[in-house]
């Protein structure tokens, strides 16, 4: 990679610092333990709009699955249970598609005694975030979005189409 395309990507990059951070903390405070989704599915989904996105946000419908190699017994109803996908379109179709997957929902936070701050009140100290879901794997999906938002600054756009997919259900058997 040329070194001037390189320190162009990190300067747009490095330039939004602030607001990926502040977006990483927006997605920390949704409780999106297996269930309580669609909070964070509908926010994000926004935020794909909002960026030009053409988006796509569906219900899990388990009995399409339950015949499909790997399914899980499924242990809570698929009722807030929500996808999104968002797909930025390009103009010429001259390379492969790329999809950036991850997924929204978090383990449970336990018992309050263990953490130092509530767990979706998410905090910086020292050079790191903390919060529920911060690094598994909201700081992924920040990574994804604001990643093609600076290409996008710099006045590139892929080859072929990219696709964002924010997921449900990772975290019990995906």
């Amino acid at each position: 990679m040329d070194s001037n395309f390189r320190q162009a990507i990190l300067r747009a990059v490095d330039s939004e610092f602030d607001e990926q951070t502040n977006f990483l903390k927006e997605l920390c405070r949704f409780p999106s333990v297996r269930g309580q989704e669609q909070a964070i599915q509908h926010f994000l989904a926004d935020a794909l709009r909002s960026r030009g996105y053409e988006t796509d946000v569906w219900q899990i419908d388990a009995h399409e699955l339950e015949h499909m190699p790997g399914f899980s017994p499924v242990l809570e109803p698929y009722a807030e249970a929500l996808n999104v996908v968002g797909k930025k379109p390009t103009r010429t179709q001259m390379g492969r598609s790329l999809i950036l997957n991850g997924h929204v929902d978090v383990v449970p936070a336990g018992p309050a005694f263990m953490w130092r701050n509530p767990p979706f009140e998410p905090y910086c100290e020292g050079g790191w975030m903390y919060g529920r879901g911060a690094g598994d794997m909201k700081a992924g999906l920040t990574c994804n979005l604001f990643a093609l938002d600076a290409l996008a600054a710099l006045g590139f756009q892929p080859a072929a189409d990219c696709f964002l997919q924010f997921v449900v259900e990772e975290e019990c058997t995906g």
